[in-house]
């Protein structure tokens, strides 16, 4: 896989600017999001696959226990020191996660709010209870100052556990998390010092961050955070901001670019696809013939384009023919060319696919689509090396290697007399089997960014991501059309969601079946529940029902009376939150209140109110 582009921190400044130029925990406003429950909707369950996720990110319910003794392993093993960088270094990566997953979600959200939803999250996921004490930041000054209480803190349970108290603070993969997430919103390294820490007595952990021109010496911080093998995460749409510290002043000077063309790449990080990989690495230096199989859309070709970049063969042609697009009565000519005046129509000698691979890579697609006479020529220029034009009389020798693909069984083919035994032991030199896209889910979110990116800038439009239903409705789909179906979704959600607004389910699935069977969701109460989406779905249908139950008697109602009662019924439903009622209707807080505000105004006049531009 090429190395994704690095942006420099004066681009990651630029793009979180818009929304996060300044702010403290003065103007953190409760109601508005991200709240604890839009976080909360972020994290859902599918106990019969097997996966927790956040948002896109998948996530792990590990007994703490399990963690400490880790824990203790690794410093018995290596050492306080290389076991507190390690975990450090964990902690900010997973910090970045959160900040990326906020950016994408709410990118439109109140600064200080946005700040705050890493508290939440950091709460949210079991590490540790957070309560901001103050926090305030001015990215246009470069600076941040803030300071919280930890409570209940995982981390210190288990050091306590296994350690007893001390004379150094021990949350170490927490300090590593605040200052991954906050670094990465803010746009400049902000370091994280825990002053007071329960391993060391105190009854509370008490953390300060600042930005690292305002610490002075940050030298130890950075050796906690700095390791040489310390790599950036294998994911196309990880920025600047999520890479290793240590990295950061590199990038902002020399904002490297990638190659801007990304048609063929590859993307996952699931265990199937890391199989694949690593195959594709083996084979890659030598000459065997390679032949990829799995079912249709799972990247075949793109495998194979992949294999020619990284083999010695590189700088020659690729060669990429369909044998099931080319009629049998031209699979000949297509594959080993044509001297002029062979047939009818042969108005001018052309050479065919072998000779224009001639050095470099042939890959033949649906292989298992030829004749058994297409067969037996291939099998002939496979083994001898060697081609020879149809209606010409000159042998020509050609150096090529041959990469094959099929979606069907050929051992099948072989026992039902439909394909060649001797050619198929001929392409069968290394398999490598590709598995369908829902045998390696964990690629979903990668693979929803990877073409949410690529499909934005190719129809210039700016979606600001997906709902958690969305995501959800992806990550439970079966996709018999594997990644070239996922990607059509994409595209064409992409298409039909309105800019600086996130896909939903309806923009990309159509005719298609979702599964019945639903993903579990926190509740209010801390209890696993159908996602929140569907409940809202319904209470909504409640409240249009109580709209409609208010009619006139002849049945006729005005579609703004529908509205100002809609809103009505919502702000009652939720006792008068602002913020509680607009997530009921699928809006913003700023466009339920302008809306409310637009119908009360229209009902007390009579009057139709003028066409106004409604907020985000």
């Amino acid at each position: 896989m090429t190395k994704p582009p690095r942006i420099s921190l004066a681009e990651v400044a630029r793009q979180t600017g818009t929304m996060l130029r300044r702010g403290d925990s003065g103007h953190f406003v409760e109601g508005q999001a991200p709240t604890m429950a839009d976080l909360t909707e972020s994290l859902f369950f599918s106990p019969g696959d097997g996966r927790i996720w956040l948002n896109d990110q998948r996530m792990l319910l590990l007994h703490s226990s399990a963690i400490g003794h880790l824990r203790r392993e690794l410093i018995d093993t290596l050492g306080t020191d290389r076991t507190r960088g390690l975990l450090t270094r964990a902690g900010y990566v997973a910090g970045a996660r959160d900040a990326q997953l906020v950016r994408e979600r709410w990118p439109r959200g109140e600064a200080a709010n946005v700040f705050m939803a890493g508290t939440r999250l950091h709460s949210l996921e079991g590490l540790v209870k957070v309560t901001p004490l103050a926090f305030d930041f001015d990215i246009d000054r470069g600076t941040y100052e803030g300071e919280f209480l930890w409570e209940h803190s995982s981390e210190d349970d288990e050091h306590i556990s296994a350690y007893g108290l001390g004379t150094e603070p021990a949350c170490w993969s927490q300090i590593g998390y605040a200052t991954g997430y906050v670094t990465s919103l803010f746009g400049q390294l902000v370091i994280f010092r825990e002053v007071e820490c329960r391993s060391m007595g105190a009854s509370v952990c008490r953390v300060i961050g600042r930005n690292a021109a305002a610490w002075g010496d940050v030298s130890e911080d950075l050796r906690f955070l700095e390791a040489k093998d310390f790599r950036r995460l294998a994911n196309p749409s990880d920025s600047a901001s999520e890479a290793a510290p240590s990295t950061l002043a590199s990038q902002s000077k020399t904002g490297l670019a990638g190659s801007g063309d990304d048609r063929h790449e590859i993307v996952g990080a699931s265990s199937a696809f890391n199989s694949a990989c690593h195959q594709l690495a083996r084979v890659a230096s030598t000459q065997a013939t390679v032949l990829f199989t799995g079912e249709s859309g799972v990247g075949k070709e793109v495998f194979a384009r992949r294999l020619h970049r990284i083999g010695t063969r590189a700088d020659r042609p690729f060669i990429a023919v369909n044998c099931a697009a080319i009629p049998e009565t031209l699979i000949e000519s297509e594959l080993f060319g044509v001297e002029r005046g062979a047939f009818t129509g042969a108005s001018h000698s052309r050479p065919g696919r072998f000779e224009r691979a001639n050095g470099g890579t042939l890959f033949l697609d649906e292989i298992g689509t030829l004749s058994l006479v297409s067969q037996g020529k291939l099998l002939r220029a496979l083994q001898e090396g060697e081609i020879e034009r149809v209606g010409g009389t000159r042998t020509q020798r050609v150096d090529v290697r041959v990469v094959a693909a099929t979606n069907v069984d050929l051992q099948s083919e072989v026992r039902a007399g439909r394909f060649r035994e001797d050619l198929y032991y001929r392409l069968n030199v290394y398999p490598v089997h590709l598995p369908p896209l829902r045998e390696r889910r964990d690629d979903i979110p990668l693979l929803m960014n990877h073409f949410l990116h690529r499909e934005s800038v190719r129809h210039g439009r700016r979606p600001t991501g997906f709902t958690s239903r969305a995501v959800r409705a992806m990550l439970h789909y079966g996709f018999p059309g594997n990644i070239r179906e996922l990607q059509n979704l994409i595209e064409r959600g992409v298409i039909s969601a309105e800019d600086g607004a996130p896909i939903d389910v309806a923009h990309m699935f159509r005719r298609e079946q979702l599964s019945d069977e639903a993903l579990l969701a926190i509740g209010a109460h801390g209890t696993l529940t159908t996602p929140p989406d569907d409940a809202r779905d319904a209470h909504l249908l409640d409240l249009l029902a109580g709209s409609m139950n208010g009619s006139s008697a002849d049945g006729g109602v005005s579609l703004p009376e529908l509205e100002r009662r809609l809103l009505d019924e919502a702000a009652t439903a939720a006792k008068g939150n602002v913020a509680a009622a607009a997530r009921l209707l699928g809006l913003t807080r700023a466009q339920f209140a302008y809306r409310w505000e637009k119908t009360a105004r229209s009902a007390s006049s009579h009057q139709p109110e003028p066409d106004e531009h409604e907020p985000d």
